[in-house]
């Protein structure tokens, strides 16, 4: 009686295995490279005008920095214009000088009169100008701090400015627009803070006169020392975020370049 064999292909347990690596590896090469594709294509944090105020308390007197980033590749920051807001107007602007930099303030007449602590008003400050001396400016790449004293702070709502970014080519930068209807961010925001509620207990420049800030000047003054900077924890933690952002991108990248290299480098073994 014949017998009749049917031929079956095995799969060798040493196989198995090593199908199976191949495939961990392909599959770790795409994720890699795609994480790293993720990280890198997400928007790295906005590089913007903002202002930062180390008091928020409604009646009160603040110190209000204004961190300009220079966005250009080639070009210095020569000029920041800074607008008040006018329907919250303050009775006294004084500023930091900066080294290298001229500062004035202009007052304008209000749509109409206010009274602030007991006095009525019928101008205001309404911009505060620094201006760079020739070959001093904000490089590419780099931020200048601009500093002023004000108050008092209105007794609630939101104060909101705009600046005006001027470079050594010539371009203009409007830091004005409110936030989109829809949510998000502006391309170009309006640098801005919330009024939180007075205590009763707001000192700080009091009367106005920039005496009771030590580094304080009077509009116009020339610039003899430098600024304080005015950074806040939140702003440091961003900042970290951020690097650590793209620390962690170039890590991914430099992974899937080693796993793909290596991957490769098995494939032409074996084919040898």
């Amino acid at each position: 009686m014949s017998q009749h064999h049917v031929s079956q292909h095995h799969v060798s347990p040493q196989t198995r295995p090593i199908a199976a690596r191949r495939a961990v590896r392909r599959g770790g090469v795409s994720l890699a490279v795609a994480a790293a594709v993720a990280v890198l294509s997400a928007p790295a944090a906005s590089a913007h005008v903002r202002v930062i105020p180390d008091s928020t308390a409604g009646g009160g007197y603040a110190k209000l920095t204004f961190r300009v980033p220079n966005e250009s590749d080639t070009a210095g920051t020569t000029s920041l214009v800074v607008t008040l807001p006018g329907s919250a107007p303050l009775s006294s602007v004084s500023v930091l000088p900066i080294p290298g930099w001229t500062a004035t303030v202009a007052n304008a007449k209000l749509a109409k009169p206010v009274v602030v602590n007991g006095t009525t008003l019928d101008e205001a400050p309404h911009t505060v100008t620094w201006t760079a001396a020739r070959g001093v400016q904000v490089a590419p790449h780099q931020f200048q701090e601009f500093s002023i004293s004000v108050g008092p702070l209105p007794a609630s709502g939101d104060m909101v400015f705009a600046a005006t970014q001027t470079y050594s080519d010539g371009s203009v930068v409007n830091w004005n627009q409110p936030p989109p209807a829809g949510g998000g961010e502006a391309e170009h925001p309006a640098p801005e803070f919330a009024i939180t509620p007075g205590t009763g207990d707001e000192h700080g420049d009091a009367d106005g006169d920039g005496d009771d800030m030590a580094t304080a000047a009077p509009a116009g003054a020339s610039a003899s020392v430098a600024p304080a900077a005015a950074v806040t924890a939140a702003d440091d933690a961003s900042d970290r975020a951020t690097t650590a952002l793209w620390l962690a991108a170039a890590s991914l990248v430099v992974g899937a370049g080693g796993v793909l290299v290596g991957v490769v480098g098995i494939r032409r073994g074996r084919r040898s």
